[in-house]
This record gives structure tokens, sequence and C-alpha cells, in this order.
């Protein structure tokens, strides 16, 4: 449920989990529109009457991806994007543990993702950012190539 009115709500985090209910209902992507619209409540749901009004009659209903893209544009501003974007391109894991620092780079890469455009780019970032007592053993293991992320996270903890 997002009401649009709590400042530490993530509207990415609404849409994140919206997306995975939608997969797991496989549901369309106009079904879609039609269950974030029931989630949104207060404010939220204001915003969505009023864009949902300002489509041209007769043009066919929205489709998740224009929901996405307008709910986005509207709850997440562009400057809040992008300074999620630079802590990400700066996140070091720094004297924290490897979990900690996996779980910042998890939250935050979603507002980065054009820097990780396949899985090498993924688990080359992660090793870029950690320690330097692991950074060693970890950049040489992340040479195979059959090193996912999940796994490099695990082999990091590990050492």
């Amino acid at each position: 449920m997002l009401t649009g009115i709590d400042p530490g709500a993530d509207p990415q985090d609404f849409i994140d989990e919206m997306h995975k209910t939608l997969r797991v209902m496989r549901a369309t992507e106009l079904e879609g529109v039609e269950l974030a619209s029931y989630h949104l409540k207060g404010m939220a749901y204001s915003w969505f009457e009023m864009w949902e009004d300002s489509c041209d009659k007769g043009s066919p209903p929205a489709r998740w991806s224009e929901f996405v893209d307008a709910f986005i544009d509207h709850f997440l501003p562009a400057e809040t994007k992008a300074d999620h974007a630079v802590e990400f391109e700066t996140l070091k894991q720094g004297s924290g543990k490897v979990w900690e620092y996996h779980m910042d780079f998890v939250r935050l890469s979603k507002y980065a993702i054009y820097m990780m455009p396949t899985m090498e780019a993924r688990v080359h970032r992660f090793v870029q950012g950690l320690s330097p007592l692991v950074i060693n053993e970890a950049a040489t293991t992340a040479l195979n190539s059959d090193m996912n992320y999940g796994r490099m996270v695990a082999f990091s903890q590990a050492t």
C-alpha cells in the first residue's frame, strides 16, 4: 500500500512489490494497472485518478509500463533518483561486513541499472566496492566464467 504522504516510503519498492505480485499471478499489463491502483491509498490514489482522467477519451486502457513510468516520474523526483545513483556509483564496503555492503548494493543498484547490463558487469561492480582485505581474492575469483552475483557474495563473505 502506498499513501503518497510517507516521506520515508520508497515508491520504487511499491513498484517492485507490485511487479513481483503480478508475475506470480501471471497478470496482464492491463490487470497490473488495476491491481496497483487498488493498492494505492489517500493522495496516491488521488494522483492515480487524475492521471487516469488525463488520458485521452477513447484511448486504450493504460498498460503496466505506462503506469510505472508515470508513477515513478510523479513520486520519485529525478533528483532523488540521481542521488541514489551517485550513492550506488560511490558505494564501498568500508569497514562494514560484506552482508551489509551487499544489502546496500541491492537496495541502490535499481537506481543505476545502466551500470550493470550483464551478470559479469554486476559481479565486477560488486567486487570494485569490496574492502581491500577481500578485493584481491574476489577479483581473481570473478574471472571465473560461471561466477554470478550470488556466488560472489557468498565467496566474499567466506573470505
